[in-house]
């Protein structure tokens, strides 16, 4: 088939592929030379740049011959990285930092006053009452550890670990909603389409253990977050790295089992015989969309007997389970915290734990600060604690990377919603903390301030597009370099603009 034919009939498909053009078009040496090429990225090249991840980083087939590799097979970052997995631990909603983390004993002094006119003027916020009052922290705050970082009397145990943890208090964000600021956090923009954290970390890095997917997804608290799917998803990237969502209560993954009336042998066979049809249809059209499809039909063969076992939280000792506080066969986050150490344990690259609920508006009990934000804080601290703990004794936290945060922070003041009597914050753009541990993070390191009210950042700033590319220098990437060529572009999980910053500050 002559090169014009071929257009006109991919004319409704996906876009001519430059590895097609090479093959198809009579140019035989520039086949040769690119399955060369892709040959040696298959053992990882350290020196990747931005421009070059679509053609190396995103397919890893000859179009030459029937070998079809394994695209998450491990790759060498662009230098030794200190992580080399990571725990995502994300409380979606946003909890206030002011009762956790961010201790202001100015705001106290001041509660149920009037702000100061400059800080809420031009103020935007979702649904503050303009008349607000000033609120003050409900709940005492302690130092802790060597470091003295204070911390909150809601969370006991992480304060025991106080010396293990590295705590931001400077992070803002540009987003005040939900949805786009938690698909800001993950994909790097506001907008749907980018690929998510997850996926850019096994696309970069692949995966250790070749029966469980490289980007696991847990949730607990009910409900998705608001950013929906696309905070696991591939975006631009081959579907290949998206998130696989894991379940704690019932089939771990849906529709992985094999239906009534077919054998596992069976199964085997008609794999066989698919596999054949879809490497036809990738050496004839190189579609990297195919190669997915072939990869994730085989680890979902894969997967049948490797999932079910590494989900069985009964084969931990009692006394491991009771540090995390399980309850085997239920959702919660305790149980996620659990499988999360023992999918690292197996290779698996980077877990997702999401975390419904910590909307504090104060509209009724549900979202209350007294009653509601102390019962959340007790849902997750000690299973992190054990979690921690559990992975330093293991060995594994010298080269896992926990992170714990929320998407931004709450406001200072009372939010009184149609006159309500509970106490409860807006969201907040201009200040929210995170913290993390191991992966090559400075323990005990209390980094950045917020102003004597908690209301924007007074000390060393830090931005959603820094912490991103911290992330990524920890797993052993140049976050300048480190991208994907799409619709013509660079596309970068820290934007276009090349201001992100690492935070060497939190390095150990």
């Amino acid at each position: 088939m002559n090169c014009q034919a071929h257009l006109h009939r991919n004319a409704n498909g996906r876009e001519v592929t430059r590895r097609w053009f090479l093959e198809q078009c009579g140019i035989g040496l520039g086949s040769v030379a690119l399955g060369q090429l892709l040959a040696e990225a298959s053992l990882g090249d350290s020196g990747l740049s931005v421009g070059e991840g679509s053609a190396v980083r995103g397919s890893s087939v000859d179009p030459m011959t029937d070998n079809v590799a394994n695209p998450l097979a491990p790759k060498s970052p662009h230098f030794a990285g200190r992580a080399k997995n990571v725990i995502y631990l994300f409380m979606g909603g946003a909890p206030s930092h002011l009762e956790l983390l961010d201790h202001k004993p100015l705001l106290s002094k001041f509660d149920g006053t009037p702000p100061p006119a400059e800080l809420i003027k031009d103020y935007r916020a979702a649904f503050i009452n303009p008349s607000a009052r000033l609120l003050g922290p409900r709940f005492k705050f302690a130092r802790h550890g060597q470091c003295g970082a204070e911390i909150s009397e809601l969370l006991p145990h992480l304060a025991g670990l106080a010396d293990d943890v590295a705590i931001v208090r400077s992070m803002v964000t540009t987003a005040f909603n939900h949805a786009p600021a938690q698909l800001f956090l993950y994909t790097g923009s506001p907008r749907f389409g980018g690929a998510s954290l997850g996926s850019w970390a096994t696309y970069g890095l692949g995966s250790e253990n070749e029966n469980l997917p490289g980007f696991v997804v847990l949730i607990s608290g009910g409900t998705d977050p608001s950013g929906g799917k696309s905070l696991w998803g591939g975006g631009f990237l081959p579907s290949v790295y998206q998130g696989v969502q894991c379940r704690t209560q019932g089939e771990p993954i849906l529709f992985v089992t094999n239906p009534k009336g077919m054998s596992r042998e069976v199964r085997r066979r008609s794999l066989d015989t698919l596999r054949r049809l879809n490497e036809l249809e990738l050496q004839q059209f190189g579609d990297p969309e195919t190669l997915t499809r072939i990869s994730q039909y085989e680890l979902a063969f894969r997967m049948q007997m490797s999932v079910p076992d590494v989900m069985d939280m009964k084969k931990e000792p009692q006394h491991v389970q009771d540090a995390y506080g399980v309850e085997p066969g239920k959702e919660s986050f305790a149980n996620c915290c659990l499988l999360a150490r023992r999918l690292v344990e197996q290779g698996v690259r980077y877990v997702q734990l999401f975390n419904y609920g910590w909307d504090m508006h104060g509209t009724g009990t549900q979202n209350d600060l007294m009653t509601a934000l102390p019962q959340k804080a007790k849902e997750i601290d000690r299973p992190i604690a054990a979690l921690l703990r559990d992975l330093k004794q293991r060995g594994l936290l010298d080269e896992t990377l926990v992170i714990w945060s929320g998407e931004f922070g709450r406001t200072a003041l009372n939010e009184e919603r149609n006159g309500s009597k509970f106490l409860g914050r807006d969201h907040h753009p201009h200040c929210f903390t995170v913290w993390m541990a191991g992966g090559g993070v400075r323990g005990g390191t209390n980094y950045g301030a917020t102003d004597e009210l908690g209301y924007f950042v007074a000390d060393n700033r830090v931005g959603v597009h820094d912490l991103q590319a911290t992330i990524l220098h920890l797993l052993g990437f140049d976050p300048h370099r480190f991208g994907y060529r799409y619709q013509g572009l660079d596309q970068r999980l820290i934007g276009p603009e090349g201001d992100a910053q690492v935070v060497h500050e939190l390095l150990a």
